[in-house]
């Protein structure tokens, strides 16, 4: 019932106190704040809590076109590590092939390709890395997402983890919905994993690598950031039942 990374190691000098396990990171975290609302109307639901921004490239370590779920991954674990679920480190691509290649998804010439994963294949990390249930929300149609945004609205009300979409070739880590109750109008905050570019705030709220998308939107990247006719699943870490 209680988090062991929520204890305090009393240093032998000055007295003060650092949560065991959880250094301090040099990546940007909450990237979304700050940022202004959809000009939709109705309520936001957002991400309840502090996680850090995981992207191509970061670690000297080019996964540009292939690490999008993985780097989503990344995400959502550091988010269960500053919320001090967790004190173990958040997995690198080698680690996570690993977990995939000794729970005997996938077979041993897996581990140091360059091969993606998707939602389900992250289910089976989280589960096994860090013993996190999860929720998964299929939508046969991109152009259904809207339709479930309620769904997901009350994930963030609910639970406040980040989500990660797969569908199609490209993954990205959803941070909260807008929703409009009386037009039923939907936005979405995306956080895109794609970016390759340094820790620039500035540029990344320029790029739109974080920011509200509606359907039809286009990515940070260029293209469509949904496929009308391409099926997305949506993977919905459980909050743990801790003090």
């Amino acid at each position: 019932m209680l988090r062991f990374a929520n204890a305090l190691e009393w240093s032998s000098g000055g007295g003060s106190s650092i949560a065991a396990g959880v250094p301090r990171s040099l990546r940007l975290r909450n990237v979304h704040e700050g940022l202004p609302a959809p000009g939709i109307g109705g309520q936001l639901y957002l991400v309840d809590g502090a996680y850090e921004y995981y992207h191509y490239m970061q670690d000297k370590f080019n996964d540009a076109g292939w690490g999008c779920a993985y780097r989503s991954l990344q995400t959502i674990v550091s988010w269960f590590r500053l919320q001090k679920y967790t004190a173990k480190p958040v997995p690198g691509h080698r680690q996570i092939q690993e977990v995939l290649v000794a729970l005997k998804d996938k077979e041993a010439s897996f581990i140091g390709s360059s091969n993606w994963i998707g939602a389900i294949e992250l289910s089976y990390i989280l589960d096994e890395y860090l013993g996190v249930t999860s929720k998964v929300l299929t939508v046969n149609r991109g152009s259904e997402i809207p339709a479930n945004a309620r769904a997901l609205a009350q994930h963030f009300a609910s639970q406040g983890t980040p989500i990660m979409i797969g569908g199609g070739v490209l993954a990205y880590t959803l941070l909260g919905v807008a929703f409009n109750e009386d037009t039923g109008e939907a936005a979405f905050l995306i956080l895109d994993p794609h970016y390759t570019g340094g820790e620039d705030l500035k540029k990344i709220w320029q790029g739109t690598w974080v920011g509200w998308k509606q359907l039809g939107d286009s990515a940070a990247a260029g293209g469509p950031l949904s496929v009308k006719d391409a099926f997305y699943n949506f993977l919905c870490p459980q909050r743990p039942s801790t003090v």
